[in-house]
């Protein structure tokens, strides 16, 4: 079957760790399993359309209500699947409803950790990377304290 990128896919660490919007078809499923991707991880409330279209990719559900910042646990799970899939070469997509707030804080989190990056620096990473991630003050701060917590 064929496959098609979802809307708003970027990979931000190529092979390891992509960010999107909602995806809802099964072609958009098959895509990121064509792309060397195992795991999506939902930060919607609600699980996407369809997944279980494609039971090799795994879904892991964090839930975080919408223009909010993920809590310092939710921040730890999300790393913590995607260090364990990258250990396997398995990459992973991470989304939430357009793939800029929600997807953006947790992608910038990521670069805090991989890169050594500060809080400020990985949200302007990932602006540059995704127009229009990290949408609020509170995302905004979740990143910087997520950084200082980490030092």
């Amino acid at each position: 079957m064929a496959s098609s990128p979802p809307h708003n896919f970027s990979w931000v660490d190529p092979d390891k760790l992509a960010g999107l919007a909602l995806p809802r078809m099964t072609s958009e499923y098959r895509y990121l399993l064509d792309n060397g991707i195992k795991h999506l991880v939902c930060l919607c409330e609600r699980k996407p359309p369809n997944h279980d279209t494609c039971p090799e990719l795994q879904l892991h559900h964090i839930k975080i209500v919408d223009f909010t910042p993920p809590s310092p646990s939710q921040i730890d799970r999300f790393l913590s699947v995607v260090e364990e899939a990258n250990s396997k070469a398995e990459g992973v997509a991470v989304h939430c409803m357009h793939g800029h707030g929600r997807t953006g804080t947790m992608l910038a989190c990521y670069l805090v950790k991989t890169r050594k990056m500060s809080g400020i620096d990985a949200i302007n990473e990932i602006r540059k990377m995704r127009q229009g991630s990290i949408e609020t003050h509170e995302q905004e701060k979740a990143v910087v304290q997520f950084y200082q917590r980490t030092k």
